[in-house]
């Protein structure tokens, strides 16, 4: 079993601890909160593991084997280093880091200490992305990768009414790019690297946060196009468009269903079984490298996620977002 400490208590954890104990490898160790109130009553939920309100104190702990960081982005770098410089191996919620400046450090700070540090994009590691990658050839020569991911915010509910919650506040390093727009992007990455040009537009909210965005980046001979929102829904699917066919993932967050259709009208449904809670092969991927004394994994590298965090920073500095975190 490999003991887990838990950093931030919101519903994104709940759903990574439920998806990790399918693992039954599982054992959750410890909780931090803020507020040790809070922090007991998520324990509570979970046969009462350690609570800490005290960062350093948890990453100390020799209770304590890994973490899930999963408290708002602008708190991502200085909670990871702080675990991995005690030895503790991360598995970081997207976006790794508020840009990429503060990733390069997280990386080094894993490097040091000869630990695992590996950002939680779970889409990357699912069965049918693995399918994804591994029929690209029948697409022939790819010409455009499209990717949209636009999901009305329940909390842009409230942004209207006057309360800026963390998801529109740049303080956190939050907005419409880092939230969404990181799914589309960061699939682009692991199948197709970095781009040579990016071309970003976005609209910001009075906030400073961005409430929804469009990216097209240039390859040699193909291009890229991903659109994100949390102000507005899109029911689109992802297209790696080909000169044979044209493959289409339903959702690019949540790969479960792909085909090919071919230019002559076939159909090739490519969908392979896969568990519904979609989080269970990001937990799966982080436990197998530190059960194998690995130190890196082979789709979600730290290399990809620099990349990712390069792209976002210039498309951030094209629209006109702004974090307190870029001035460190």
């Amino acid at each position: 079993m490999v003991r887990f400490g838990i950093i931030g208590t919101n519903w994104i954890t709940e759903r990574f601890i439920d998806a990790a104990m399918e693992t039954e490898r599982f054992e959750l160790a410890a909780v931090y909160s803020r507020t040790e109130e809070k922090g007991r009553a998520f324990a509570a939920k979970y046969g009462n593991p350690a609570v800490y309100s005290d960062v350093s104190a948890l990453a100390s702990s020799p209770e304590i084997d890994a973490v899930y960081i999963a408290s708002p982005n602008s708190l991502h770098m200085e909670q990871a280093i702080l675990c991995m410089d005690q030895g503790k191996h991360v598995l970081c919620e997207k976006p790794m880091a508020s840009n990429a400046a503060e990733t390069r450090k997280m990386i080094e700070a894993a490097k040091r200490n000869n630990v695992i540090l590996m950002e939680a994009m779970k889409s990357t590691l699912m069965p049918n992305f693995r399918v994804v990658q591994n029929n690209l050839y029948k697409l022939g020569q790819v010409r455009r990768y499209f990717a949209s991911y636009c999901q009305y915010s329940s909390r842009y509910d409230a942004y209207k009414q006057g309360t800026v919650l963390n998801a529109f506040n740049p303080e956190f390093s939050n907005g419409a790019l880092m939230d969404l727009g990181t799914y589309c992007i960061y699939p682009m990455v692991t199948l197709f690297g970095k781009p040579k040009e990016i071309k970003a537009n976005g609209i910001l909210l009075s906030s400073g946060a961005d409430g929804e965005g469009s990216i097209i980046m240039n390859y040699d001979e193909m291009d890229a196009t991903v659109i994100y929102s949390k102000i507005s829904d899109s029911y689109l699917p992802a297209e790696i468009q080909g000169e044979n066919g044209t493959l289409v993932i339903g959702r690019i967050n949540q790969p479960y269903d792909v085909k090919i259709i071919y230019r002559d009208g076939t159909i090739e449904d490519l969908r392979q079984p896969q568990m519904q809670e979609s989080m269970f092969y990001e937990a799966r991927e982080f436990i197998d490298l530190i059960e194998a004394g690995l130190r890196e994994s082979s789709v979600n590298t730290l290399h990809n996620s620099l990349l990712v965090a390069e792209i976002m920073e210039e498309a951030r500095r094209q629209i006109g977002i702004k974090f307190p975190a870029d001035l460190k």
